[in-house]
């Protein structure tokens, strides 16, 4: 079953629809096929390293990042079926070039989670949100961009690592395609995935352990106890790509954490680019995603590049987090 397939099947169960989501949909693999050809041949392509530049997050761009963010650009820009876009590498609403159809969606991107580890060869990611326009024509607004995530219609990522695997869901359960790149093709490899209720495994920068909260110190801790009859010890993996942690975390059960410290007192997670459209994904597989005192999918954002703690995984294992949190 193609990914191409998988999309017009779906389309087909919806009445009224018009093709122009399925279409957006498949621009999104091609994308996700063009950066894929380029992280695959990175060491030789001399696109490893620094540009030089920073993003608008203070955070060093490495050539990757910046090639990831331009493919995205192009593509979805010039599709016809968005009004905007958004990015955690710009600082304003990005706006659809001259001369180029309006959609009626809105795409918000994180090119490439992770991207300061790939001079390791470390797996890394492409996250993608899809909310539909609330204005009714033009060019897209702030007001189309700063929904809450529950309103989002679609959420995925593409995982470069071993294989490209793009993870999506559009409100009816997660799915996950493999690219084949005999044929060139995204393979459905993973249906109607599932969390399971609970894990084994944390995900959390323990460098920080120090600048975290009370509660926070409590929950690690507690997991770290041995105790059979809750299952405990955890083992701790901690990749330092959230696409990478959420990934193994969402096929093999877990928790990972990126709570609010003294440090960031408000999160270091993106609430629109990282922590929205990962919350649609675990909360449709079955598990949940908080800020430790309400869900992610709740929150209405402010601005743009709004940050926000995020504990996500596992159900049993999240509100387990927020009962240490909370105390």
């Amino acid at each position: 079953m193609t990914i191409s397939r998988y999309i017009l099947e779906q389309q087909r169960e919806i009445p009224g629809a018009t093709g122009e989501f399925s279409d957006l949909l498949s621009t999104i693999t091609l994308a996700a096929k063009v950066i894929t050809r380029e992280v695959r041949r990175a060491g030789l392509a001399n696109i490893l390293g620094f540009t030089g530049a920073e993003n608008v997050q203070g955070e060093k761009v490495t050539k990757l990042d910046e090639f990831a963010h331009n493919v995205l650009l192009e593509i979805l820009g010039r599709s016809g079926h968005v009004c905007a876009l958004a990015s955690e590498e710009e600082a304003d609403l990005i706006p659809i070039p001259e001369g180029y159809p309006l959609g009626k969606y809105i795409v918000l991107l994180d090119p490439l989670d992770g991207s300061s580890n790939i001079d390791a060869n470390v797996s890394v990611g492409t996250i993608f949100s899809i909310h539909r326009r609330i204005t009714k024509e033009g060019r897209g607004t702030l007001e189309d961009v700063l929904q809450p995530g529950y309103k989002q219609v679609g959420a995925g990522y593409i995982l470069y690592g071993s294989s490209t695997m793009m993870v999506y869901s559009t409100g009816h359960g997660v799915h996950g395609f493999t690219l084949d790149p005999t044929v060139g093709e995204f393979l459905l490899s993973h249906k109607n995935i599932r969390i399971p209720e609970k894990g084994k495994i944390y995900s959390i920068n323990e460098g920080n352990s120090n600048r975290w909260a009370k509660g926070v110190q409590n929950y690690i801790n507690y997991l770290k106890e041995e105790d059979k009859k809750t299952d405990r010890p955890y083992s701790s993996r901690y990749i330092g790509s959230l696409v990478a942690d959420f990934h193994r975390n969402l096929l093999y059960g877990g928790i990972f954490l990126y709570p609010a410290d003294s440090k960031n007192p408000k999160g270091k997670l993106r609430l629109l680019y990282e922590a929205a459209p990962m919350a649609y994904l675990i909360e449709q597989a079955g598990g949940l995603a908080s800020t430790g005192y309400e869900r992610i999918l709740d929150i209405q954002p402010t601005e743009l590049h709004q940050r926000v703690p995020l504990i996500i995984g596992s159900r049993e294992d999240v509100l387990m987090a927020e009962k240490f949190i909370r105390e």
